[in-house]
């Protein structure tokens, strides 16, 4: 019961941003989308860092690895994963007007949910292969430490959930609608989750190289995105913010819980 709830943490801070369009009138103001995507950003960066890449060496140079090669093999081959992904999948960011991914014949919507769904397939990963290595015992790693991972996730899904919804009701979609959509974007996360805490578990002697790609797949997410997004346009530094907090937040709770 314990690992069902910690799994589906993510999702619900997903679900409770996407709800913000039943409460805000207006679109989301383009500093406070900088902010955010700071934010989301700099949790991002801390998670993979303090959850994700410390443990992979900790634990390869326990098991008699030489312990950076893990890290770094399996850092470059997430990078890769999301970068297939992102030139695969139709999708289109909320600031954007051309579509990347394969050409479609997807809705604007659907391309909308789409972006904000491939971003959280990394930060699904990244809360089950912690579960999975706190279920094996693993060496850095514990059940207090997923739940940190997963709270952080959590926080940081709050105002995508929004930046996905608001906009959609600003597109004349209703409220209904558009916390449905928003909602629905954040459902990979455990279900990645779920197939993450799987495939470790019947792949244990690679757990190592298993967090450092999830670090790696996030990563991309922030460079590719999130980073660019808070630095676009005027007032910048207020992105710059963002990532400060996000980042100090994600690592508080990971020592502090972990």
């Amino acid at each position: 019961m314990e690992l069902f709830l910690i799994t589906f943490i993510p999702f619900i801070g997903t679900t409770l941003g996407s709800a913000m369009v039943f409460f805000l009138k207006d679109k989301i103001k383009p500093s406070i989308q900088k902010i955010l995507a700071g934010f989301a950003a700099g949790v991002m960066i801390a998670a993979s860092i303090w959850s994700l890449l410390i443990p992979a060496i900790e634990m390869a140079e326990s098991q008699g690895q030489i312990s950076w090669i893990p890290a770094a093999v399996g850092f470059l081959m997430g990078i890769l994963f999301l970068l297939f992904l992102d030139s695969l999948i139709p999708h289109l960011h909320a600031n954007n007007e051309k579509p990347e991914g394969i050409h479609s014949s997807f809705k604007k919507t659907t391309m909308l949910v789409l972006a904000v769904t491939l971003h959280n397939i990394p930060e699904g990963m990244a809360v089950g292969v912690t579960l999975a290595g706190a279920l094996s015992g693993s060496i850095g790693m514990t059940m207090a430490g997923a739940i940190a991972l997963a709270i952080g996730i959590a926080i940081q899904n709050f105002p995508e959930g929004a930046i996905i919804s608001m906009p959609l009701k600003a597109q004349g979609i209703s409220k209904g609608r558009a916390f449905v959509y928003g909602t629905l974007s954040g459902i990979v996360e455990p279900v990645a989750t779920a197939i993450t805490i799987l495939l470790t578990t019947l792949v244990t002697p690679i757990l190592s190289y298993i967090l450092a790609f999830a670090a790696g797949a996030m990563m991309y997410v922030v460079v590719e995105e999130l980073i660019p997004e808070a630095q676009e346009g005027e007032h910048s530094n207020i992105g710059t913010i963002g990532v400060a907090i996000g980042f100090v937040l994600m690592m508080i709770l990971d020592i502090a819980l972990g």
